[in-house]
């Protein structure tokens, strides 16, 4: 079985400039509007997983790329996101300046059976997780803001920035799913015209979207 190549990209930027792909805007965000934007993006992440089988379908993509992840396997990823950046931030406000374990998400979707998640339990697991975030950032007050955390790979954040980079990740992720059921309708309606099934991709992949 293929697996998706370790992200090795830091994805840090989206603090200082706009994503040109899913639109997020870091540079615009308060980080007290975090928890409200939050608890919105779970909402939308609700809706996209209750769109029934296209759901556990993974997008189709040109000879010799790497597959993509279905809805739910995305899904599964943003709730893990949520439940990883919970601890790092309760770090932050808990420890001088910690040091972020390394957390593996290619290892995490094998381990952890993304491509076999029931969707229904995913959207129910990443709204939870994505509360339990929410929640404790509308708790932080003041200079808690400005404390800071470094990730394994030396990127230094603080509380308000790891905030709202966390808040682009499943920001872009859910971006990630709306291009791939438009590829999915995209090939069906082609092999609807054609007259040839369409053919269900089998291996997940992660595309180089964001490393929380």
């Amino acid at each position: 079985m293929d697996h998706p190549p370790p992200d090795t990209k830091n994805w840090s930027w989206v603090l200082t400039r706009p994503c040109p792909q899913c639109g997020y805007d870091a540079t615009s965000t308060d980080p007290t509007d975090t928890p409200a934007l939050v608890r919105a993006n779970a909402a939308s992440w609700r809706v996209a997983l209750s769109r029934g089988e296209i759901v556990d379908r993974r997008p189709p993509v040109s000879p010799g790329q790497p597959p993509v992840w279905s809805a739910v396997e995305y899904g599964a990823h943003t709730r893990d996101v949520y439940a990883v950046s919970t601890k790092r931030l309760i770090q932050m406000l808990k420890k001088k300046a910690p040091t972020f374990h390394d957390w593996d998400q290619g290892q995490a979707a094998i381990d952890d059976g993304y491509a076999q998640s029931d969707r229904n339990r995913v959207s129910y697991d990443l709204a939870s997780a994505a509360g339990k975030m929410a929640d404790l950032l509308d708790k932080v007050r003041g200079e808690q803001w400005q404390r800071t955390g470094t990730r394994s790979d030396g990127t230094e954040f603080t509380v308000a920035g790891y905030a709202l980079y966390i808040l682009h990740d499943v920001t872009h992720h859910l971006w990630d799913v709306e291009q791939g059921f438009q590829s999915i309708a995209d090939a069906d309606a082609d092999a609807n015209e054609s007259g040839t099934p369409p053919i269900a991709e089998d291996e997940p992949s992660s595309d180089g979207s964001p490393r929380p």
